[in-house]
């Protein structure tokens, strides 16, 4: 282990020694002190999970939510910013070289949640610093294992990214559902708020988001909802009402489907490490 960090992120440092050693895996655990790391690439690809916060991470034009209890996987060569809600996120980062003969895994932005067996063996990693080289025989072997095993624990891929609004019209439109979130808010309040027909509505939804109205609204709301479980200071059953639903066992099903696990189990674990 050949690089000692300090106990903030420097991005000016650290960014320069992912791919310094090619063949290393590199690891990086550190509280953020700037607002944001800057949009940039690696060789390696990256492992990346939060405590403490959300991370938004920009690639292209999706914004890309990471909520604790959940990780990011993001491809080699992949341009991305990351840019934590709170200065107080503490990411936990693993870089790995990728073959060309690896699983198509490697190869895909993915947002999973993080099983008991990689919380244990992120929570080992605590130890590690800096490049992890095949001549430290037994850091090397556990940090290949870790990468061997994402495939097999991480089956679906969650829809936790919204695409920006382009067109002038729809950035309107998704804003007000941004500041209207607990309302009773229908496609059908929508059209009538600004002079749509539902039809022209779903076609601008579809041609500027590759979305429909229903699905960027859903996600919307269950992320706000993931905010606010983070925060700790609202009931489910208050953030339940707080984004828009009536029904706490509608609420507590479109969470699961859309975040992965029910928000009590969510409000439990955040938190884990």
């Amino acid at each position: 282990m050949n690089i000692h960090l300090d106990n903030k992120f420097d991005t000016r440092y650290y960014l320069t020694e992912i791919d310094k050693t090619p063949t290393s895996i590199f690891c990086y655990h550190k509280e953020i002190s700037e607002a944001y790391v800057v949009e940039h690439k690696h060789n390696k690809a990256q492992f990346l999970y939060c405590e403490g916060g959300i991370v938004y991470v920009k690639i292209g034009k999706d914004t890309f939510y990471l909520p604790a209890r959940h990780y990011m996987w993001i491809p080699p060569h992949t341009e991305h910013s990351i840019h934590p809600n709170t200065p107080e996120v503490i990411m936990r980062n693993l870089y790995f070289p990728i073959n060309e003969g690896d699983h198509a895994f490697y190869k895909k932005v993915g947002i999973y949640p993080t099983d008991g067996l990689l919380l244990e063996l992120l929570l080992f990693s605590n130890q590690w610093k800096g490049d992890i080289v095949s001549e430290n025989r037994s850091e090397y072997v556990i940090a290949q294992a870790f990468k061997e095993i994402l495939p097999k624990v991480s089956k679906n891929s969650l829809r936790l990214a919204l695409p920006l609004a382009h067109d002038e019209r729809l950035k309107k439109i998704v804003q007000f559902l941004d500041d209207n979130m607990d309302s009773s808010i229908t496609m059908k309040k929508i059209t009538a708020e600004f002079g749509f027909s539902e039809r022209s509505l779903s076609r601008l939804f579809q041609k500027d988001l590759s979305m429909t109205f229903v699905q960027y609204f859903t996600i919307l709301r269950m992320l706000r909802a993931l905010q606010l479980l983070i925060d700790g200071s609202y009931s489910i059953s208050e953030i339940s009402t707080m984004v828009g639903y009536n029904s706490l066992p509608t609420f507590s099903n479109t969470f699961q489907k859309v975040i992965g696990v029910r928000p009590t189990d969510y409000s439990k674990k955040k938190d884990i490490l």
